[in-house]
């Protein structure tokens, strides 16, 4: 009976070390699972108009903070850090950590115009802040040519302050705004290719158009003077531009294959009907 009992306790023994070792083996495998998995990092509210690209981007910036030891507010706010100082194309970054992952939330800025110097490619938003070159072919980019580039092109992330430049903006910004309010399904943007600034504040002639537009298949669309100065050059005001140019555009659907250029700076002028250039 003695022996019986040592011989039990013997197995109990070793029952209680298994279930121990068991135990063991199932934590050592979870916290490796878990410290050398892939981290997960997740855009929230991403525009329509962002391309896998440009999130890549954003993920590629992220990721170069390191090893991620533990989701915390400190990981979340070097994350953040890293993000605002290399990816100029997000602004107001917040980013948040849960338990399995990374969340990152921002304000995208969205470029309008495309200027290019030599080998140099860059945009710049409404608001003029520029951003590196990452192609967008989805979106209605309109080339600034005759830029004057007295200054020094800041750096990506930075507001540009060239007169000429904020005045080709100015302009497209009204365009896009006028595209969401009346041709929202066809935007009139896909249809510009360049806007011209050579002639800015009459530098080059002062009897020529300051800016001039241009459609994908060379129509001139003179605008003249930059915003707010048509008074100063007897020129019709802004708002009656933008209207005989959209007028033009929802009467005819399109700006292509039309006439060979239409006028925008003279008040009241009718502009030229596509019968016109025969």
């Amino acid at each position: 009976m003695i022996r019986i009992l040592k011989v039990l306790a013997l197995v109990i023994v070793l029952a209680a070390m298994g279930i121990g070792f068991a135990f063991l083996d199932r934590y050592v495998r979870k916290n490796v699972s878990t410290s050398a998995k892939s981290i997960s990092f997740q855009l929230i509210d991403v525009p329509d108009w962002v391309n896998e690209p440009l999130e890549e981007k954003v993920y590629a910036a992220a990721k170069t903070y390191g090893e991620v030891l533990k989701f915390d507010e400190d990981t979340a706010q070097s994350v953040q850090q890293s993000i605002e100082e290399q990816v100029a194309w997000l602004d107001d970054v917040k980013v948040q950590t849960s338990h399995d992952g990374i969340y990152i939330k921002a304000r995208w800025r969205k470029p309008l115009a495309l200027v290019k110097l030599g080998l140099q490619s860059f945009y710049v938003d409404a608001e003029l802040v520029v951003l590196d070159f990452v192609p967008m072919p989805n979106l209605p980019i309109v080339k600034i040519e005759g830029l004057s580039l007295t200054d020094k092109i800041p750096p990506p992330g930075v507001v540009c302050t060239l007169e000429d430049l904020a005045a080709a903006v100015a302009i497209l910004g009204r365009f896009d705004q006028m595209d969401k309010l009346v041709a929202a399904e066809k935007p009139l943007l896909y249809e510009i290719d360049r806007i011209d600034v050579g002639n800015f504040n009459g530098r080059q002639n002062t009897r020529s158009p300051h800016i001039v537009l241009y459609s994908k298949d060379n129509t001139e669309i003179i605008w003249g003077a930059e915003i707010g100065t048509w008074q100063r050059y007897l020129e019709a005001p802004d708002e009656e531009k933008l209207a005989k140019l959209y007028g033009y555009y929802q009467e005819y659907g399109s700006l292509l294959g039309g006439v060979k250029y239409i006028n925008l700076r003279d008040s009241q002028d009718k502009v030229s009907q596509p019968i016109d250039k025969y």
